[in-house]
């Protein structure tokens, strides 16, 4: 377990990290969210992935602190479900015309909640706490 002074650090900067993702990926839709997505994803996957710097400070925190418990590995398996469940529809929306039916493509023009973008805000970083802890 780390000293407390640095696991706080370590929680903050995950907590910017996470503020950065919700900066670029807000939009009103889930539809917008996709657009802002693919944005970088056209660009090159790589860039796309680069614009998810809070997962690559897990993957830091894991080998910096020699840690990998079921806190860790609940992150990683969210965060990287939601990558790939974004690329899946990024790819089905603008990519492959038609992949994705009409009842879908509906529900991805609904209205989302403000307070759904902080979802990551309000997991995350207690996840890394106990995780740490």
């Amino acid at each position: 377990m780390p000293p407390m002074n640095i696991m706080m650090t370590l929680i903050l900067i995950l907590i910017f990290l996470e503020m950065f993702e919700v900066w670029w990926q807000k939009a009103t839709t889930m539809e917008g969210v996709l657009e802002n997505a693919y944005h970088y994803y056209g660009k090159s996957i790589f860039f796309y992935f680069f614009m998810h710097p809070a997962y690559y400070f897990i993957l830091f925190i894991i080998l910096y602190t020699q840690i990998l418990n079921w806190w860790f590995i609940a992150i990683l398996l969210l965060k990287t479900l939601d990558l790939f469940f974004k690329i899946t529809l990024m790819r089905g929306l603008f990519e492959d015309s038609g992949d994705i039916n009409e009842e879908i493509r509906a529900i991805l023009k609904e209205p989302l909640s403000p307070t759904l973008f902080l979802t990551g805000l309000g997991i995350y970083p207690f996840l890394l706490f106990y995780g740490l802890s």
